[in-house]
């Protein structure tokens, strides 16, 4: 079977490799990291059975996904859920156990038919470390019951509910918040490519990372900047 895993970060990348190496002697596995590797061209060369996305950070082209067999895993129970930021919007709302969902590409965000889920706690650590426990769960649970199964999806069932995609501004952390809810605050934020949490002091950020919480009294590294600058 021929196969393709289109993914970034750098873990998911390692994690790639090493399923690469696992499977082949009964599967030809082949690694996109850039967005424009993924083009309907490449895809007629290798005519892959799958196309999987652990994390892609590009909108995946119609005639794609109505062409081949794409597979999308996102980090809600769905279709609890469906939109962006779907870690961030977790944890902010107190929800810290979830699933992480595979399923079929089609019109619609995150609307597709479901091939199966696996469940993930994500009451501790910060965005980096959840993702890393993200990937192994797609990596070494997930993939592999396509490589060695064969699954069918089923319709979504259930209340749908849509979260919306976060933008930098998000990132202020409210007012009113208590001292677990800071401490989610920043660890949801506290990751590759994500505007960490911060508070304003006049023209300045205290920007906040490496948050930890015990005995009900948070601490968190702080670092003051301007409010222009990038964080």
């Amino acid at each position: 079977m021929n196969i393709v895993i289109a993914t970034i970060k750098s873990w998911n990348i390692e994690a790639a490799d090493q399923l690469k190496k696992e499977y082949a002697s009964q599967h030809e596995v082949y690694i996109f990291t850039e967005n424009n590797e993924l083009t309907v061209d490449s895809l007629r060369r290798i005519n892959p059975e799958f196309v999987f996305f652990p994390h892609w950070s590009w909108i995946i082209p119609k005639e794609i996904f109505d062409n081949y067999n794409c597979v999308v895993f996102h980090s809600t129970d769905l279709p609890f859920g469906r939109g962006g930021s779907p870690l961030q919007n977790l944890i902010a709302r107190g929800i810290y156990k979830t699933k992480v969902s595979a399923i079929k590409v089609c019109d619609g965000v995150d609307t597709g038919p479901i091939y199966l889920k696996e469940p993930i706690d994500i009451s501790e650590g910060n965005a980096d470390q959840i993702f890393r426990r993200i990937s192994s769960i797609i990596f070494e649970k997930m993939i592999p019951k396509f490589l060695e199964s064969s699954l069918i999806p089923t319709p979504q069932t259930g209340e749908v509910v849509s979260f919306k995609r976060r933008r930098p501004e998000d990132s202020e952390i409210p007012d009113g918040l208590s001292q677990r809810q800071i401490y989610d605050y920043i660890r949801m934020l506290d990751g590759e490519g994500y505007p960490p949490a911060f508070r304003r002091y006049g023209d300045l950020r205290i920007v906040y990372k490496d948050a930890e919480i015990i005995d009900n009294t948070v601490t968190a590294k702080a670092t003051i900047v301007g409010d222009s600058e990038d964080k």
